[in-house]
């Protein structure tokens, strides 16, 4: 997206996107010169963010997969971020074409995106609607009407909770979101991890986040991950990083001393 290009309506380009930086991580083109410059001062603070990045869409992909494999057939994506390859319904769809998927964002580039990307493909829909009014999510009309809660569903919050400062807030969001679950549900999480990162270095890179969208970003432990799974079977094998979650080749040794992003999937008994 060159910044010469017509911006959309509600479009602030001079305002860093997590969505659009995230799309830059990956190898987009859905990003402004500030998005760039955003994200260009998180790689020097973490040189390994661009990995991160892609090992996240990688975990996306094989938690997918698994519930697809574990019977799951409707799935609500929140916090969606720009359309690349391999999103939830592509790889949902390609192993059970009867899956629905309800994506869930709120930053207007994303949902033009994802609407006119979607716009003839009946098994998805796109709702705007923000995480930190998660019972406007779980209540929407649109979704409940295109999925059936008395169905098993996976809720998926792949890289967003980090965005969501206090914890207890972060928890309480992810407890509303699994209240109407019927038994067989999943909830997915991947969430921002500090590993060995210095304070210094994550004061100055929640700095540079404080200026964009989301205003704030907390790295979290497993230990504190593992209370948004309290009563659920945590899948194995368990909270670990996401590329040590079911790698499909290789084992991966999980290693908690490097930054990235944590892992866990767990099914409603």
């Amino acid at each position: 997206m060159s910044d010469g290009e017509r911006v959309p309506i509600g479009i602030d380009p001079s305002t860093p996107s997590v969505a659009r930086m995230y799309d830059y991580y990956l190898g987009g083109k859905d990003n402004f010169a500030s998005d760039r410059e955003a994200a260009e001062k998180i790689w020097r603070l973490v040189p390994e963010v661009k990995q991160i990045a892609r090992d996240n869409r990688d975990f996306l992909i094989r938690v997918i997969r698994t519930l697809v494999d574990n019977g799951v057939r409707q799935f609500v994506d929140i916090g969606t971020g720009l359309p690349t390859q391999q999103n939830v319904h592509e790889v949902a769809l390609l192993r059970a074409p009867e899956c629905r998927i309800a994506y869930v964002d709120n930053d207007p580039i994303v949902l033009t995106h994802a609407r006119a990307l979607l716009a003839d493909n009946e098994q998805t829909i796109v709702v705007d609607a923000d995480l930190l009014r998660p019972k406007s999510i779980i209540d929407h009309p649109d979704i409940r009407k295109h999925l059936d809660f008395g169905r098993p569903v996976a809720i998926l919050l792949f890289a967003i909770l980090h965005f969501v400062p206090d914890d207890a807030e972060a928890l309480k969001i992810v407890n509303t979101l699994r209240a109407p679950l019927a038994p067989g549900s999943h909830l997915a999480v991947s969430h921002g991890y500090a590993g060995d990162l210095s304070d210094e270095t994550i004061r100055a890179g929640q700095e540079v986040y404080s200026r964009a969208s989301a205003g704030s970003v907390v790295p979290r432990t497993a230990d504190v991950l593992a209370a948004y799974f309290d009563g659920l079977k945590v899948l194995a094998p368990g909270i670990v990083p996401v590329d040590a979650w079911r790698p499909e080749w290789d084992e991966v040794k999980p290693d908690f001393g490097k930054p990235g992003l944590l892992g866990g999937v767990a099914e409603v008994p």
